[in-house]
């Protein structure tokens, strides 16, 4: 199939500005329906007070087939946001750095069944919160799960072993292995990554992940020219009206380590190449990033019965967000549908039924996107596209 890339510039919708981009047929002389009712969505959500800006992709695989931006890159901007601008991503950052952790199990230098306490020896010191000692061992696989125990604060220390030493001080919420809390779970699986690769954990990434797989603006630590591309925070004040907002995940933290709970920074470029590799089984471009074994481990359900986390239907596997019965928001996705969300209002899902990919970006302060209606009715219009 022969395809163009169209651009529709700049038009005002509802005193919104819309730039869309989208990968279409040949054949096709004007928008489609459905490229229109995304559109529609993301410029009544910014007439209606609820984004100041966001940024919208849909991928069939690697195949991009919409991508629009919609409003300012802030509240005092004059400019449109640009389909390529930066945003913090905040926990969104969990299934890539889970995917390093796999890397390493691929290459048999971890395994998900070993202690944490096997490379952090404060782990095999932790209670109970009655101070009683735990029955279960802590594993990897824990970690990535949200089922270890852990709780509190997911904000990094001046190193990620610093980091873990002051987590392993906290009390156990529970048994590992017994329930699910959405935990810093994850920003312990990084340290292990440091230790075993004998690299800080940002340089595994960038090097075994955001090089080859040109995730070309993914980074921890944005440069003063990046930060100029990212769109500004914003939240609701007591009037229910949004306005200027500042909060850890989106400021620059210098004396921080870099965060795998919640710390990157990227396009949603970036995001499609990662999530384009994770659904053609862990390869790209002929280079294989993930064994297929390890994907479908990753992205399948691993907490069984236990109640989990953020939306009904829902459970976990490593790092990832599952849909097991598609309700709510979620009811234009397939069974076994896979995402995750952030907490300024980013959120993507990848639909391996329909091999198709779901992005929505936008930085407003406690947004709680994952069962957000704006999320439902763009996944809903995308799901739509043809």
């Amino acid at each position: 199939m022969h395809h163009r890339i169209r651009i529709a510039l700049t038009a005002c919708v509802a005193s919104v500005s819309i730039a869309a981009i989208s990968v279409a047929d040949s054949g096709s002389a004007v928008r489609t329906e459905a490229e229109a009712s995304i559109e529609a969505v993301l410029s009544d959500a910014i007439a209606e007070g609820e984004a100041v800006g966001m940024v919208a992709l849909v991928a069939d695989g690697a195949d991009v087939i919409h991508l629009s931006s919609a409003g300012r890159a802030g509240i005092s901007a004059e400019e449109p946001l640009a389909t390529d601008a930066l945003f913090a991503i905040a926990s969104m950052t969990k299934p890539i750095a889970s995917t390093a952790v796999m890397m390493l199990v691929d290459e048999g230098r971890l395994s998900l069944d070993d202690p944490v306490s096997d490379y952090i020896p404060e782990f095999g010191k932790m209670r109970l919160k009655d101070g009683s000692t735990p029955d279960n061992v802590m594993t990897v696989r824990h970690l990535l799960t949200h089922t270890s125990g852990l709780g509190g604060d997911q904000r990094t220390e001046e190193t990620l072993e610093k980091t873990a030493q002051v987590i392993a001080q906290r009390p156990l919420l529970f048994e590992p292995g017994t329930k699910w809390n959405y935990s810093p779970g994850i920003t312990v699986a990084g340290r292990i990554v440091e230790i075993v690769a004998e690299q800080p954990f940002e340089n595994f990434l960038k090097d075994r992940l955001f090089v080859p797989l040109q995730m070309k603006d993914a980074t921890f630590f944005p440069t003063q020219a990046q930060r100029d591309r990212m769109a500004e925070l914003y939240g609701r004040n007591a009037s229910g009206e949004l306005e200027p907002a500042e909060y850890w995940i989106w400021k620059e933290e210098p004396n921080r380590a870099a965060n795998p709970s919640a710390g990157l920074v990227c396009s949603a470029a970036d995001l499609h190449r990662f999530y384009a590799m994770i659904l053609n089984g862990g390869e790209w471009d002929g280079r294989r990033y993930l064994s297929e074994k390890s994907v479908a481990l990753m992205t399948s359900l691993r907490t069984g019965e236990i109640t989990t986390g953020f939306t009904p239907g829902c459970g976990w596997g490593l790092g990832w967000c599952v849909i097991r019965e598609p309700q709510g928001v979620t009811r234009s996705l397939s069974v076994g549908s896979y995402g995750h969300g952030g907490a300024l209002g980013t959120h993507g899902t990848v639909d391996p039924q329909r091999g198709r990919i779901y992005i929505l970006l936008m930085q407003r302060k406690s947004m709680p996107v994952d069962s957000a209606d704006l999320r439902g009715e763009f996944l809903d219009a995308a799901a739509a596209l043809r």
